[in-house]
């Protein structure tokens, strides 16, 4: 699981250099191979490929569904496989860097368990600033919690 936030930069050709925390787990399970893409254009999505082609799977099952067009038509758009290089580099689609506001730029690299989110920093400590858990948000993830035990 991806966890936490490790500020990096991307390089002026556009990759990411894994950090450190994400470099070992990905070292550990020998992936080399990733899909990076977007839903919202505001941030890249980094995802191990055999884990993106299982979400994939689930997804390409329900495929008539208009949600899963539109996610499907999003992710393709923004998307690229890409392969990690010896330095632990991965590269980001240039139209999704872009996008994103993520060409040479500070990135917050954000752990979201099954993927790694890339957003650039400025835009991140916008967001960030402005979310709260409502009450109501804290007794629905109690009741997710329950429902998961």
């Amino acid at each position: 699981m991806y966890r936490g936030n490790h500020p990096a930069k991307v390089d002026e050709k556009g990759r990411l250099k894994l950090p450190a925390a994400f470099k070992q787990l990905v070292d550990a399970k020998a992936i080399t191979q990733f899909y990076v893409t977007s839903t919202d254009s505001e941030s890249a999505q980094i995802w191990p490929l055999a884990d993106w082609e299982q979400r994939e799977t689930q997804l390409t099952a329900n495929g008539d569904d208009p949600v899963v067009v539109k996610y499907l038509t999003l992710t393709s758009y923004y998307g690229q496989q890409v392969e990690m290089d010896n330095q632990g580099r991965v590269l980001i689609p240039q139209i999704l860097r872009q996008a994103a506001a993520l060409d040479d730029e500070d990135a917050a690299v954000i752990g979201m368990g099954l993927y790694i989110k890339v957003q650039n920093r400025k835009r991140c400590d916008q967001e960030i600033g402005v979310l709260k858990i409502t009450a109501e948000e804290h007794v629905r993830l109690a009741q997710l919690t329950r429902r998961n035990q």
